[in-house]
């Protein structure tokens, strides 16, 4: 199970501590998602996850403070909530919180925090930020450059020329995210993002040379943080007895944590231009996504041919 520190949280979304006195340096977040105590706060407890973070927004606090509910409720109510020993409370719109409320939130040792926000854009915003700390996450073996906003994904075995394709297409003005080891989260269903650790972020090792530093070198230009991962590119030697795919005719996928991605098998032969390979496999890749397939075009055109020879 991965955890994000509270803290983290806390300065992520810009929030205002209203418990100062509260310690939660140490408190972690476990759950993705997020629960607005409507229910919780009518009485209702059954299946309610005490690890999720409580958020407060105008329909709670209307029902808090201007429906029947009396002080004694309220106070009954929220010591039950805070019983559990959730993560924290948050209230939405910058909401007034009583000084009873901040008083039995130490008593339960429970942090509250207060936004700015309207409490959509607070839960889009939270939601969001905990989808991507909180993510299955592998380390694979391999480079990852932005090339023409694609993330590519170059992996293969050691030594096969990985590193030096990526320094090419970074001195053709493309964006390093990490060499020699990716760290790839699971954000969705269909995204992946990837990211370098911090030990090497910014590095590139070449053999016969050693490490270089490529913001250093070629400036804060030259790399990018995080990337979504596009399309994978596996090199490897070339071999005559293997058949390659000449025309593309059907997509081959790799997995990485479920998700399929695109990936084309590249051998490597003396005089290959890595570089150029992966630009044009990335603009062929996002013409894909844009409607045109030169494959497709290729059959229409061999099929019109064919049917003006029959005429």
């Amino acid at each position: 199970m991965y955890s994000v520190s509270l803290q983290k949280i806390v300065d992520r979304l810009g929030l205002v501590c209203l418990t100062p006195e509260i310690d939660y340096s140490d408190r972690l977040i476990t759950k993705p998602e997020i629960n607005r105590p409507a229910l919780q706060l009518a009485g209702f407890f059954s299946d309610f996850d005490k690890d999720r973070i409580q958020l407060i927004g105008n329909v709670e606090y209307a029902y808090m403070y201007q429906s029947e509910m009396t002080s004694e409720q309220r106070h009954a109510c929220f010591s039950r909530l805070m019983g559990y020993d959730v993560p924290c409370i948050i209230f939405c719109r910058n909401l007034e919180v009583s000084p009873g409320m901040k008083k039995l939130a130490l008593e339960k040792g429970v942090p509250l925090f207060n936004s700015s926000k309207e409490t959509t854009a607070l839960v889009a915003e939270l939601v969001r930020v905990l989808q991507v700390e909180l993510a299955p996450r592998i380390s694979i073996h391999g480079v990852l450059v932005d090339v023409f906003g694609e993330g590519v994904l170059i992996t293969g075995e050691s030594g096969i020329g990985k590193s030096e394709a990526a320094l090419e297409l970074i001195k053709r003005g493309h964006r390093l995210v990490s060499d020699d080891v990716v760290e790839i989260k699971r954000v969705s269903d269909e995204t992946l993002y990837g990211s370098a650790p911090e030990v090497t972020k910014h590095l590139i090792e070449l053999r016969g040379i050693g490490i270089i530093d490529i913001k250093t070198l070629y400036g804060v230009q030259s790399v990018k943080e995080t990337q979504s991962i596009n399309l994978v590119i596996r090199l490897e030697d070339w071999d005559r007895e293997k058949e390659y795919d000449r025309l593309g005719l059907e997509e081959s996928y790799t997995e990485i944590l479920g998700n399929k991605v695109v990936c084309h098998n590249i051998p490597i032969r003396p005089g290959r231009n890595l570089a150029i390979i992966c630009e044009a496999a990335a603009i062929n890749y996002r013409q894909k996504k844009m409607g045109y397939n030169a494959t497709e075009e290729l059959y229409r055109r061999v099929t019109q041919n064919l049917m003006k020879g029959n005429q």
